[in-house]
């Protein structure tokens, strides 16, 4: 399944409009809040679809009876762009375990690079419901070694594959090669092309360096 929000009337459409914004983005603290906001909003909307249980709850003057959650969430992201998008889903699913992947591109020539894994956190994921997210979905290629990387950890029951922005390459790459488990794609905007160097176009440029500076 694909929800792509710029299908939809959503105030992620209006924090996407701004972090692309070239003016705008240069306020790094506002492209981070932005980023957790989105988090935020489509944690709520992934809240819909998880599994609930009745519980009794004792208030000062009775017995309320409440839907809590009943799904385990493993929330993983990619750093270190992958950051403030994770901290906008733990502001959501509060209960959450969290997992860390480091991913990073090798570059052979400007237009030759491979995806390279350093070091992977998490918890078991087996018969969880696993978030993961990244504010860029180009390629593909590191959200599905990402994800691969976790299952050393468990099968989730079901995984939230979650992006600010994504290109229409990427999303049919993350289909085709994560069959694990069922699997639901969230993005904020689908893009229609990638650079010869594998960027996003028209994108909004490096999510990381616009979150926290450029890295050497």
């Amino acid at each position: 399944m694909l929800i792509n929000f710029n299908e939809k009337q959503s105030l992620i459409n209006q924090y996407i409009a701004e972090m692309r914004d070239e003016k705008i983005q240069k306020d790094s603290l506002r492209f981070r809040t932005n980023m957790e906001r989105i988090g935020a909003l489509i944690g709520y909307e992934i809240s819909k679809v998880l599994e609930y249980e009745a519980v009794d709850i004792q208030t000062p003057l009775g017995i309320s009876k409440s839907m809590v959650l009943k799904d385990k969430v493993v929330l993983a992201t990619i750093l270190r762009a992958g950051l403030p998008l994770s901290n906008g889903f733990l502001n959501v699913f509060d209960k959450a375990e969290s997992g860390f992947v480091t991913a990073y591109r090798k570059y052979h020539s400007d237009n030759d690079f491979d995806i390279k894994i350093e070091y992977m956190s998490s918890p078991r994921l087996d018969d969880k419901v696993l978030i993961l997210s990244d504010p860029m979905l180009a390629t593909g290629s590191s959200m599905v070694m990402a994800y691969k990387s976790l299952l050393k950890n468990g099968i989730p029951k079901h995984t939230h594959i979650v992006a600010a922005i994504a290109s229409k390459e990427g999303v049919e790459y993350v289909k085709r090669n994560i069959k694990d488990s069922e699997i639901t794609i969230w993005t904020g905007a689908i893009d229609d092309e990638l650079t010869v160097q594998s960027y996003i176009v028209p994108g909004l440029g490096d999510a990381g360096d616009l979150a926290f500076g450029e890295k050497e």
